[in-house]
């Protein structure tokens, strides 16, 4: 499926700056704080920003994607970590081949379905050392029960890049029987262009149902909270202790692999 920031990764970059690598940092440390060995695996990397900081950190980084256009945009602006195309909803890079997999802003969530969920877990099962970390941060599914504000209106967002505007409308709904949000986004520029429409959707996941899912592939929950982190309001900050509740919209979890995996 084409995506205009997925397709354009400078358009990405350009419409999410993160010019204090905040994510990147997030991440280090709650792998510093749970002392996850230096093999890490940065599943959905995306433009390769995170996944240079980590290496940058010191880690012996792999980023995995299931876009070309973004792995290349990776290799070329954000060396150091190697590279790979994989997906998922079910990957193999390696038995026990990491120390660490990380998945930030959402991409977790691209797991619609429970069978995509248990591919990714299990996944991430085989690709870790026993002992080994999951850090995941996403949208929190609990924060939409009874709650309207972020689907009541849509919201626009403006950038320039290279002279040419663009201009992002959002509107989001709720899918109850699917348990999905679902986005839709239109795309206008300055340049003539016509107007692009984008539709995706990421899984409701809630924090029980999360915590029951690690349970079940063999991972114990270390933290499970709704921040500080990245991207919330107020936003990490370095010295900042994990939060104790699961109410605002961002989910973040570090959970252990305590069983070996087969």
């Amino acid at each position: 499926m084409h995506n205009l920031l997925t397709d354009h990764p400078e358009l990405y970059e350009a419409r999410f700056p993160d010019a204090d690598r905040l994510a990147g940092r997030w991440t280090e440390d709650c792998l510093r704080r749970y002392g996850a060995g230096p093999r890490v695996l940065d599943m959905g990397c995306g433009t390769g920003r995170d996944a240079a900081h980590l290496h940058g950190s010191g880690r012996t980084v792999t980023g995995a994607d299931l876009s070309e256009a973004m792995l290349t945009h990776a290799r070329t602006h954000h060396p150091g970590p190697a590279y790979v195309q994989a997906d998922l909803h079910g990957f193999d890079l390696g038995h026990r081949a990491f120390d660490a997999v990380v998945c930030l802003d959402s991409s977790l969530l691209y797991c619609h379905t429970d069978a995509q969920l248990d591919g990714f877990l299990a996944s991430c099962r085989r690709a870790l050392t026993p002992g080994g970390l999951l850090v995941a941060e996403m949208r929190n599914g609990a924060y939409f029960l009874g709650r309207t504000d972020l689907l009541d209106t849509p919201t626009v967002h403006e950038f320039t890049r290279h002279g040419t505007a663009y201009r992002s409308t959002t509107t989001l709904t709720v899918d109850r029987t699917a348990q999905l949000l679902r986005r839709t986004r239109v795309w206008t520029a300055d340049d003539g262009s016509r107007p692009v429409e984008q539709r995706s959707a990421w899984r409701l996941l809630f924090p029980l149902e999360l915590r029951r899912l690690l349970a079940g592939h063999g991972f114990e929950v270390l933290d499970l909270h709704d921040g500080p982190g990245p991207r919330t309001e107020p936003p990490w900050r370095e010295g900042m202790a994990p939060g104790e509740t699961t109410d605002a919209d961002r989910l973040h979890v570090v959970a252990r692999l305590i069983e070996q995996a087969p």
